[in-house]
């Protein structure tokens, strides 16, 4: 054995020479790594005893990409392009031996070698783009090469990983281990040199990027799947042309420009948002003040109040994390329609291909629906979502806790109601937390985690980890009236409601939002939410216009027409029937309507969501300013390329919309005087995302 440096050591096997790669946790390729990996390289090229050089990592995962810390910095080290080279460019086979989460840099070095042997639970991918930026080592290059031009830009522009059998179906690997990987990489490359295989250089490979039919329906394709997050993503536009420039220069030249891309993306704005959102999303999973030693529960059976949207939502997302759900419903009927709801959820993904068909009766193997509370009893923890008003929440809470252990934690999926009084139905307070799951459950990520003044400290980490679980972005926010997401949006909603009394429509105030850059504005998405969404006919007064349009009818999406119209295809348009409407409210309210411009609509319904995030920060119902941006992207579609409200602020300029606000509260009061947070930073010169 010969030590390279502190992170890679060299090993020999009759002519075999193992790179054993050891920079715990993740490998990832900082400067030492990279020293390391030239060094080893070198050493065993040059080694006449040595046929072939296989690199693999000790640890949990094989290199696991960049190092994010050194974005920005001058070079230091021997860059990853350059170990690319080396590798690629070697007389000898190097062979490339995966397991983990081989990503970004380390999934290039990879395709740099002359053959790929992986793990069966290795995943592969390139998840740059969710850095606002491109494969900056060769890997628009290379993969394009390698897969052909729709799977490479499947794979770029998603962002997601591939696991080992559809890589091998592909052929961005070579052969899948079984067994122990050292073993079987070695017996591969004696296979290799036995066979006589020609060292396969990507890189001088050309046949896969010329399409059969041509190239401009491949990336017009493309394009259409990829819509989405093409429209306003520099990094998904900088991918296009980066595999673009692959099929038409040089090899060299088309490295050149992916690196010219990649610079010009690292040093614009939606970059910066990203990687800030990416260091704030790990930020939000640690737990300031937590005492040390704090372990979260074991989490084995899981119950489930209500088989509602929410109950049926939360199941689905527990039995697909493996877990046991006993779902419990006062009433048959209700019972029933939810479990058939369910059991048709799952079977519509399996027939999208996104489950195996067994695996929605192995789901349902773990499902115990029941009409008795008491069937609760051997649950390590109990949701309950039913509906949303204090009283019935509290009885819930205290039933539950007749029947379950002492050590069995309840938690209550309120969107906004005071978890301190929830909790204090129960008899052991300490053992109760919010869990705000957002609909549909299954495909929404956020889950703020609500912790009340009595929440045990081993309670709070638990719900935080069963979310982790879930594969959700858990946030810790503290008891308060909305508390994070829904606080901050009802200062826009208010906004939103008073300006289309003074003068603006609501497709205005959708228009400048979607404008702005949100995929949609609040009037639109409550009409995709249902607009008699916590609405009762027996207390409506119509007081406001949504009570107003539910009261005759007018529903949302699902009944064609609410703040829009709605054609079948539920595409919404400008609705006479709503003006009206909304001339007869003004009118009643004594407001002559007037012309509203765009700018006024953002600042009215953008500053006061700032304003009380600075004082949700103020409060500590919010650990940090970044917590409240991670909450945003993930649960009411911020996009990522903005970084969040908070950040945002930031970079517009707090003194902005300081003085904004202030212009605004001579004229409409008390609704934008600025928080006493927001004042402090400005005169400090200070930031919200440089407070913590």
């Amino acid at each position: 054995m010969t030590i390279v440096n502190e992170v890679a050591r060299l090993e020999t096997d009759d002519g075999i020479a193992v790179l054993i790669l050891d920079h715990p946790p993740v490998n990832v390729l900082s400067k030492i790594l990279r020293e390391g990996i030239e060094a080893g390289l070198r050493r065993a090229l040059s080694d006449d005893a040595v046929d072939a050089v296989v690199i693999l990592c000790e640890g949990r995962t094989f290199i696991s990409g960049a190092d994010i810390r050194e974005f920005g910095r001058p070079p230091e080290g021997p860059p990853l392009e350059a170990l690319n080279a080396l590798i690629e460019g070697a007389e000898k086979p190097v062979i490339a031996a995966l397991h983990g989460t081989v990503l970004g840099g380390g999934f290039e070095l990879a395709l740099s070698a002359h053959a790929r042997i992986a793990m069966p639970s290795t995943l592969l991918g390139l998840p740059e783009i969710r850095l606002g930026l491109v494969p900056g080592a060769g890997g628009t290059q290379r993969l394009p090469r390698l897969l052909g031009l729709s799977h490479a830009l499947d794979m770029i522009l998603s962002g997601e990983p591939m696991g080992a059998a559809r890589a091998k179906a592909l052929g961005a690997i070579d052969e899948i281990a079984h067994g122990a990987l050292t073993p079987a990489a070695i017996a591969f490359a004696r296979r290799f040199l036995e066979e006589g295989r020609p060292l396969r250089r990507i890189r001088d490979e050309t046949e896969k990027l010329q399409a059969p039919g041509g190239n401009g329906a491949v990336f017009d394709a493309v394009k259409a799947r990829h819509a989405r997050i093409l429209k306003g993503n520099d990094a998904a536009r900088g991918a296009i042309n980066a595999v673009y420039a692959a099929t038409q220069m040089p090899f060299e030249e088309g490295l050149a420009r992916e690196r010219q891309i990649f610079g010009e993306l690292l040093a614009g704005p939606q970059s910066k948002a990203q990687r800030y959102l990416f260091a704030a999303t790990r930020a939000a999973a640690k737990l300031p003040g937590l005492p040390p030693g704090t372990r979260p529960r074991r989490i084995a059976r899981i119950g489930v109040v209500g088989a509602g949207t929410m109950g049926g939502g939360l199941a689905t997302a527990f039995l697909a994390a493996g877990l046991p759900v006993t779902l419990v419903e006062t009433g048959r009927e209700a019972l029933d329609r939810g479990v058939s709801t369910l059991r048709a959820g799952l079977e519509a993904s399996a027939a999208k291909g996104k489950l195996r068909p067994e695996e929605v009766g192995q789901r349902m193997a773990r499902l115990t629906p029941s009409l008795a509370l008491a069937d609760l009893a051997d649950c390590d923890l109990v949701i309950e979502a039913v509906f949303e008003t204090m009283a019935v929440k509290r009885e819930v809470f205290a039933k539950l806790d007749a029947i379950v252990r002492p050590d069995t934690i309840l938690a209550t999926n309120t969107s906004y109601l005071d978890v301190n009084q929830i909790a204090a139905a129960s008899r052991l307070p300490e053992r109760v937390v919010g869990l705000h799951f957002f609909t549909p459950v299954p495909v929404m990520k956020l889950v703020e985690v609500v912790s009340a003044r009595t929440t045990a400290p081993d309670v709070l980490a638990t719900a935080m980890a069963l979310a982790r679980t879930l594969g959700k972005v858990a946030v810790s926010v503290g008891a308060s009236d909305g508390f994070v997401g829904n606080r901050m949006l009802r200062a826009r909603r208010v906004e939103a409601d008073r300006l289309i009394l003074e003068g603006a429509m609501p497709w205005d105030v959708d228009r400048v939002f979607t404008g702005f850059g949100l995929p949609m504005g609040p009037f639109q998405i409550a009409d995709l939410a249902g607009l008699d969404l916590g609405w009762s006919r027996e207390t409506s007064k119509g007081r406001t216009l949504r009570a107003r349009l539910c009261e005759v009818g007018r529903r949302g999406q699902k009944s064609k027409a609410g703040f829009y119209d709605y054609d079948d295809e539920r595409r919404g348009r400008a609705s006479p029937v709503v003006e009206e409407l909304i001339a007869a409210m003004s009118e009643e309210a004594g407001l002559e309507r007037r012309s509203i411009t765009d700018r006024e609509i953002l600042e009215r319904c953008l500053y006061p969501m700032i304003n009380e995030g600075a004082k949700i920060i103020e409060e500590r119902v919010a650990s940090r300013a970044s917590d409240i941006d991670v909450v945003w992207v993930n649960g009411y579609g911020w996009p990522p390329t903005m970084g969040g409200p908070m950040f945002w602020a930031d970079a517009h300029g707090l003194r902005d919309i300081l003085e904004t606000l202030r212009r605004y509260e001579e004229r409409l009061g008390e609704a934008f005087r600025p928080a006493p947070l927001l004042e402090r930073l400005v005169e400090e010169e200070g930031s919200f995302t440089g407070l913590f």
